[in-house]
């Protein structure tokens, strides 16, 4: 299966993405901005259960797909399959025979109705690395178990952090469980890749999301293996430092952290009350911690007085981490400014404009180089690539949907 000529540190690498929604696509995504040849499998009839995942959609019509797709799925091929029928599972197998990495997030029970093994894979393709994206790992009683970020984010302990005490669990706004799993397993799968240059046999790579999301949790955690005991839910504040959150100015918000001594003295000179670094309740950052309730009315007060501007400038002039929280519009126009916001190339739903991963190589960034793929958009390049005949490809190609022939005619 020859890659198409990409550039970037992965460039001549071949993946086949045989995921879904998320956590794999996103994965393989970041493949592809790396340079790899990334080749998308999806099933006849819609594809990626994620292009129905609008709006707002791009496109227009029955050939319209959702954002949410666009966002995980750039820098790929798509080759529409119908995995249930055996001349399709041997044209995917032909895709894995002449690939690097293999990502998939079926459920062991599906992966084995298809007649997969992934020992048999490890057997057959000795070279593959094989990437596996789990939400609850492929052995004990919850491998077949399915779940939703939002779920993860549940059961992995994360919503125990967000939000108030008196509130209802709140979720991270965006699929945060999802998008640590994809880069958990990148990190896994180049160690591998690098490990199997040396070797030349790849490796069974497993992320279990659950595992995941219970990793993030990270000083959370170890906090309670230290004394048991629940971090509160503090809202934008910190279960260990103090000050560190969003505090109400007279006309907003201004989020600041002083995470040092010396922060904390330069942080009550910005606010003009250079006297309260050395107030007995908060003279370390275990006292402020502990007497968090009196600061926090204390600095409530302060910064009502002024706005947000007098603050922000005020917090800059003496050097403390501070600015008022940004929209999406606003995150995303900063990003713009600094280069980070590019037009994918005109592709099935035009040109669009994304926001690049953040690798910047010898100062140079990654930029995408294909747009997202309309729904077997290039089934047949690939398959002809693969080295299948034009019968082998008319025979998988005449039963495909109208979404399919459409695709075929660009």
């Amino acid at each position: 299966m020859p890659s198409r000529r990409r550039k970037g540190p992965l460039a001549g690498v071949r993946v086949v993405d045989a995921s879904r929604v998320l956590a794999g696509p996103y994965l393989a995504m970041l493949l592809g901005d790396l340079g790899a040849d990334v080749v998308k499998v999806e099933k006849p009839g819609g594809g990626d259960q994620a292009r129905a995942w609008g709006p707002p959609w791009v496109g227009e019509g029955e050939e319209r797909t959702s954002s949410y797709f666009v966002s995980a799925n750039r820098n790929k091929r798509s080759v529409a399959l119908d995995l249930k029928r055996p001349e399709a599972r041997r044209a995917f197998e032909r895709l894995v025979a002449g690939a690097d990495v293999l990502v998939e997030n079926f459920l062991p029970s599906e992966w084995r109705k298809l007649g997969f093994r992934r020992t048999r894979f490890n057997r057959v393709f000795p070279r593959l690395v094989q990437c596996t994206v789990a939400s609850y790992g492929t052995a004990g009683p919850e491998a077949d178990r399915p779940a939703y970020d939002v779920v993860l984010q549940a059961e992995s302990g994360l919503m125990s952090l967000t939000g108030f005490e008196a509130g209802e669990p709140v979720r991270v706004g965006v699929a945060i469980v999802d998008v640590i799993s994809a880069l958990y397993g990148l990190s896994a799968v180049l160690a591998a890749l690098r490990e199997r240059d040396k070797r030349s046999r790849g490796r069974h790579v497993e992320i279990s999301m659950v595992d995941a999301g219970a990793s993030f949790l990270s000083y959370a955690a170890q906090s309670w293996l230290a004394d048991g005991r629940q971090p509160a839910r503090l809202g934008s504040a910190h279960p260990n430092l103090a000050p560190y959150q969003a505090f109400r100015a007279a006309d907003g918000w201004l989020v600041a952290g002083a995470g040092s001594q010396d922060l904390w003295r330069r942080f009550c000179a910005a606010l003009g009350r250079p006297e309260l670094a050395d107030d007995p309740r908060f003279l370390t950052n275990e006292a402020r911690v502990r007497n968090r309730g009196d600061l926090d009315g204390l600095l409530g007060e302060i910064f009502a007085g002024r706005p947000v501007a007098h603050w922000e400038a005020a917090m800059r002039a003496h050097r403390v981490p501070a600015g008022p929280p940004a929209t999406v519009g606003e995150a995303v126009e900063k990003a713009r400014m600094r280069g980070q916001v590019v037009d994918l190339p005109a592709g099935a739903y035009g040109v669009l404009p994304t926001v690049a991963a953040p690798f910047l190589f010898d100062g140079r960034r990654a930029a995408p180089a294909a747009s997202a793929p309309a729904l077997g958009e290039h089934t047949e390049e690939v398959l002809r690539q693969a080295g299948l005949s034009k019968t082998e490809i008319r025979e998988l190609i005449d039963k495909k949907t109208p979404t399919q022939k459409s695709a075929r005619r660009r």
